[in-house]
Parts: C-alpha cells; structure tokens; sequence
C-alpha cells in the first residue's frame, strides 16, 4: 500500500447510485492492478438498496421488495445501505501489505473501532462474522473482494 500521502481520497456529497460505485470500483481496481492508477479511499452513501455477498441467503430479507437487491461478489451476507449510512469502500493493493484478505479484513475493524471511539462509542471485533460490534448490535459491517490481489467494496457504517 502506498504511503498514506499518496492515496486519493474521495468524498462523495451526494448520495451515489450502487452501480456507479460498483462500475468505478472494478474500473479502479483494474487500473491499480496494472499500475496505471493510485489506490483510493472512497467515502459517500447509496441511496436505499441492499447488497448480498456470497454468503448471503434470500430467507435473510424480511420485506425482499422493498429495496433494490445488488448480488455481489464481495463476502459476507446482506448488507443494507441507506442515507445516514456511511461506506467506505478502500481499493488498496493487498500484495504491497503483506498480508492476505483476513489480515487486511482484521486491519478495517481495528480502524473502524479506533474512529468510533473517538466519539465515545466502544466497538469491539470478537470470534464472530467480520465486523465491528456494540454489545450485541451490529454497527460496522464488512465485506471485501480481492481481484487480482487488489480490493473493492469495504465497510458500512
């Protein structure tokens, strides 16, 4: 991963639709591959929608209809996303780290439970599905594709 200084970091204003981001995270994962592009830090929100990772199971959704449903091929289950509802979505080469996808998806909860307790709010990540949790809740989900050694998609928050 390259130094922290030479990441783009992009912030969205307004709410993204989930195939624009979907469309412009593979096109960046491809260009980092190749080496033609920087890694990226992406940060905005979706419009109402839910996602399905490849562990994800149809019986999982009360109300399947009442949102637009995005298969995936990131990890994890179904994941809502929603106005309120931040997503970050870093694509970073995983071969300049070091290590693999576990170790990478283990980094992301230890940043995500070090910026919530900035705000007082204390997370923790424990032997259960990947994620960061408060008590019994759910308040950070994760899920991440490796394409050729780089990563989409990332976390909700």
């Amino acid at each position: 991963m390259a130094g922290i200084e030479q990441i783009e970091w992009r912030v969205e204003a307004e709410r993204v639709p989930y195939r624009r981001a979907l469309a412009e995270m593979e096109a960046r994962n491809e260009a980092i591959a190749a080496g033609d592009a920087r890694e990226m830090f992406w940060m905005l929100e979706h419009p109402p929608l839910y996602t399905g990772g490849t562990s994800a199971s149809d019986d999982e959704l009360l109300d399947p209809d009442r949102f637009p449903i995005y298969p995936t091929g990131r990890g994890g289950r179904y994941t809502y996303h929603g106005p309120g509802q931040l997503v970050g979505y870093p694509i970073v080469n995983l071969r300049s780290l070091g290590g693999g996808p576990l170790r990478y998806v283990r980094a992301l909860e230890q940043v995500l439970i070090a910026t919530l307790a900035d705000f007082g709010i204390a997370g923790e990540s424990a032997e259960r599905p990947p994620g960061v949790w408060v008590g019994n809740a759910k308040i950070a989900a994760i899920g991440v594709k490796v394409s050729r050694g780089v990563t989409t998609h990332g976390f909700a928050l």
